[in-house]
């Protein structure tokens, strides 16, 4: 069953919208206009030709750049103007199109700081000991989750690429997001990396909300609900795979070439 709807076949309803958000650098115009909508439990993905101006769109929907114009509203509040961490309180994760562990602590430790970003510090010395215990029991159990479980007291810089893209799902994981966005997870991977990383977008369906930037089509294609379209900054169309993969427009603006090649 589709993770865009619950039980008994009700939409699902909206987690997060744009409306009209514009991004200007100077005379360059990044996001014009572009309207968006994620239905909370699916997995929606982005997708559009280079430049097209998703990742300053995923840049806005996380704090770390403000629009020019236009509004975001996530489970009904206005985070406009919102800073990242305010967002991340919220549930609003995003993870990197470039690998953002800190490769010089464990597998285990990164976990661990994670989770201790989400839960905050304690000032009471005699329970320093018990907050440790169930950070690093809850650390555990984020590397369970995304197959890292037997690499725990590895150094990050050690482990491969794949497993590092891992590594920082896992991370944002940790910070119990209720949408998770995701720019570009399976950038620099072989085929059975990307295969991995896609065993493991699927095992968090229905478990968190996704917003998914990628160019691997046939990933795309196998995990999203729905997909939308962005070139030139606009959100062209919004639809199944089925309907995006019919669809003139898109097709004569991007998707034609990508499947030409994915067929090749």
């Amino acid at each position: 069953m589709s993770g865009a709807r619950p039980p008994g076949g009700a939409p699902a309803s909206e987690l997060l919208r744009t409306e009209q958000l514009v991004k200007r650098f100077g005379g360059l115009v990044a996001t014009d206009h572009a309207s968006l909508s994620v239905r909370s439990g699916e997995l929606h993905a982005l997708i559009g030709p280079n430049g097209a101006g998703k990742t300053t769109l995923i840049h806005q929907l996380s704090g770390a750049l403000a629009p020019t114009s236009g509004s975001i509203h996530f489970d009904g509040c206005a985070v406009t103007a919102l800073p990242i961490h305010a967002r991340v309180h919220l549930g609003l994760v995003r993870s990197y199109q470039i690998t953002s562990v800190f490769k010089r602590l464990s597998v285990l430790d990164n976990l661990a700081l994670a989770v201790q970003a989400r839960d905050g510090s304690s000032l009471r010395f005699w329970q320093a000991a018990r907050s440790e215990r169930a950070r690093y029991a809850a650390a555990g159990a984020v590397a369970e989750r995304i197959g890292l479980a037997a690499q725990l007291g590895r150094i990050a810089g050690a482990l491969s690429h794949g497993e590092q893209r891992q590594l920082e799902v896992g991370l944002a994981l940790a910070l119990q997001p209720r949408l998770l966005l995701l720019d570009e997870p399976m950038a620099g991977m072989g085929p059975d990396e990307s295969e991995r990383m896609v065993a493991l977008l699927q095992s968090l369906r229905g478990e968190v909300t996704m917003l998914l930037v990628e160019h691997d089509m046939d990933a795309v294609f196998r995990l999203a609900d729905r997909i939308s379209t962005l070139v030139f900054g606009k959100v062209i169309a919004t639809g199944t795979p089925g309907e995006i993969r019919e669809n003139p427009d898109v097709k004569r603006a991007y998707l034609g070439d990508e499947l030409e090649e994915a067929q090749a």
